[in-house]
């Protein structure tokens, strides 16, 4: 399986706010979809992902462990994306920097949690497994990274070479998306997995349409492009190879909820 990574901009307060605090009282979902204007079917979905935050508290709160990013990480990616915007940048992340170079710019979560029943997880701190959150950049650290990326020719280096083939542009946007909005920003894999071929047929446990275009786009310029080398190579006629793929979205629990058919079609016009 490949990594669908996303980015996702959000406050050290936000988290609280609409994961944790949610957590303890399910009515401020309807104050939060209100505040933030979150239509019914998203607003479910945001319930779901409560009910399985809840359904990971109660476990811990009965002496059980958990990784933390494979579970609360994962659906505080989740719950942004219901609220702003996130960014999608496929295989590409930080957490599979090798170097060290990044890694003063990233905050533990042991940091960062306020409250000690959370700290009974397992922390990772970055990206382990897919359906995973990964590391987290506060909002200092995203200022200071982007002013290094401009300055220091190793940290360009090497998050360059980790955003090939244009990703980095993507990865730009969602630290600039962050920095002009005073947030952090939460890595993750899995919460939105497009469909190359068709990005209609694109699904994801939030909401789609807060999904930047640009990270999805190249993902489909880069997979089609591979499809057409390959029936040229094969001396095969245009579109052969892709004519014939057919997507099947294989479900793990959680199960993803069906997403409203033709978002894509609004977004690219098509």
């Amino acid at each position: 399986m490949g990594w669908d990574i996303s980015y996702h901009p959000i406050s050290e307060s936000q988290i609280q706010e609409w994961y944790f605090n949610v957590l303890e009282d399910q009515n401020l979902i309807d104050k939060l979809s209100k505040e933030y204007k979150i239509e019914d079917f998203y607003k479910e979905k945001y319930s779901n992902a409560i009910n399985y935050g809840l359904e990971i508290k109660k476990s811990l709160e009965e002496g059980d462990t958990a990784v933390f990013e494979k579970n609360h990480g994962f659906f505080i990616a989740v719950v942004q994306g219901f609220f702003q915007q996130y960014f999608y940048t496929r295989g590409s992340a930080l957490s599979f920097s090798e170097s060290g170079l990044l890694e003063k710019y990233f905050k533990k979560w042991n940091d960062i949690l306020l409250d000690k029943q959370q700290l009974k997880s397992e922390f990772y701190n970055r990206i382990s497994e897919n359906y995973s959150s990964g590391v987290y950049i506060p909002k200092d650290k995203v200022v200071e990274l982007l002013k290094d990326y401009e300055t220091d020719s190793d940290l360009k280096e090497e998050l360059d070479s980790l955003f090939s083939y244009s990703r980095i542009d993507v990865f730009l946007k969602a630290l600039n998306f962050a920095k002009n909005n005073d947030l952090g920003v939460l890595e993750a894999t899995e919460v939105v997995e497009p469909f190359p071929f068709d990005l209609n047929n694109s699904s994801s446990y939030s909401n789609l349409f807060n999904c930047d275009i640009d990270g999805p786009l190249l993902y489909q310029q880069a997979a089609m492009g591979q499809i057409a080398e390959i029936e040229k190579n094969e001396n095969l006629e245009e579109g052969k190879i892709s004519s014939k793929i057919e997507y099947k979205v294989v479900n793990i629990e959680p199960k993803k909820e069906e997403e409203k058919k033709g978002f894509w079609k609004k977004l690219f016009g098509k």
